[in-house]
């Protein structure tokens, strides 16, 4: 047996780069994108190895799992890092980014994840950003989850490297992701001795031998598959307007808070602010008593194709995540999700 989707014509440098320039053009960015061949954490890992080392004192922003694994990353490089952590119920306020980096003066880098997708959260980069800029340190954002469900404006916000993935609200694959990359943050990597070199996790080599090289020749085979489904992904958000695509997902988040605390039951929102909640997934917490992991059981039981997970580690037990990834940011999923879970409370 054969499949379509098998022994297809090799993806040129110019195909490759021209689904590099549709990412651009989503991000509203005239950095360089690179398209890395795997998933989101190849490119977040590799940044922060490019451009942290022993003279870096970095301010790394905790909201989530995501920010306690670049503090690691960080420290790993020899980096000197003052943690700034917010319940995860919340998101981190500019006036405790500018009280961190007045209180230590010396740091240069400053990490965020904009929106947590496992904790339900999202933070203000415009105006972190803002503060970051006039600090002068060089500002990494994990924009994985929310580019497509909110604004992510990299240039606009002085976002010195962006990571982006497809597989949460663009609705594309997990094995390609990609980044944009300032000539500060291309500067610092160069600069520093420790940056990955011939490496899978170098950024450096996809600038000398790819962008600096006029996007001629790829370094190794792409992964083609998820190239052509990152593309087919991006025209349907062109097609569909951006716009469009982030209203819907807002609109989701809206229905789901609203309508969770219609259902009643105990059940309610983890972000306790709706500013604060981020569109493209809204967290729940369950009623003392209640085991989230079992609840979620309940429901995929009468609807195994919900967009419903538990909490991961620790918050397993208390809370719940309704996805709003891509297709599933509609009020008609939202319905059957807040159904399938008042069916498992009430049973």
């Amino acid at each position: 047996m054969t499949h379509p989707f098998l022994d297809l014509p090799p993806l040129s440098a110019a195909h490759f780069a021209s689904i590099e320039d549709r990412v651009a053009r989503l991000l509203s960015t005239e950095q360089d994108v690179v398209i890395m061949q795997g998933e989101a954490l190849l490119p977040l890992e590799g940044a922060i190895r490019g451009t942290a080392g022993p003279g870096t004192t970095a301010l790394n922003v905790i909201t989530g799992p995501y920010g306690q694994t670049f503090g690691d990353w960080l420290r790993d490089c020899g980096a000197t890092v003052y943690d700034l952590a917010v319940p995860f119920h919340t998101a981190v306020k500019a006036a405790q980014i500018r009280a961190a980096l007045a209180e230590h003066p010396e740091i240069d880098f400053v990490s965020l994840v904009h929106a947590e997708a496992a904790t339900g959260n999202t933070n203000p980069v415009a105006v972190i950003g803002g503060a970051v800029r006039e600090h002068g340190a060089l500002f990494y954002l994990d924009a994985v989850a929310s580019v497509g469900a909110e604004p992510v404006l990299p240039d606009a916000w002085g976002v010195d490297l962006c990571v982006i993935g497809a597989q949460k609200a663009m609705g594309g694959p997990a094995g390609v992701s990609a980044v944009s990359v300032s000539e500060r943050a291309w500067a610092r990597m160069a600069a520093n001795p420790n940056a990955p070199r011939r490496s899978y996790l170098s950024l450096l080599d996809w600038k000398e031998r790819w962008v600096d090289a006029g996007r001629t020749a790829l370094l190794h085979a792409p992964a083609q598959l998820e190239m052509l489904a990152l593309e087919a992904c991006l025209a349907r958000i062109e097609t569909e307007g951006p716009a469009t695509v982030m209203a819907r997902h807002a609109a989701a988040a809206a229905a789901t808070r609203a309508g969770v605390l219609a259902l009643g039951g105990g059940l309610e929102p983890y972000v306790y602010e709706a500013s604060e909640a981020a569109p493209v997934a809204t967290t729940l917490r369950t009623p003392a008593g209640v085991d989230a992991s079992e609840l979620v059981a309940g429901a995929l039981a009468a609807d195994p194709g919900l967009p419903l997970a538990a909490g991961g580690g620790v918050l397993a037990k208390e809370m719940i995540r309704v996805n709003h990834y891509g297709s599933a940011a509609s009020l008609d999923v939202v319905r059957r999700c807040l159904a399938a879970l008042g069916a498992a409370l009430a049973a």
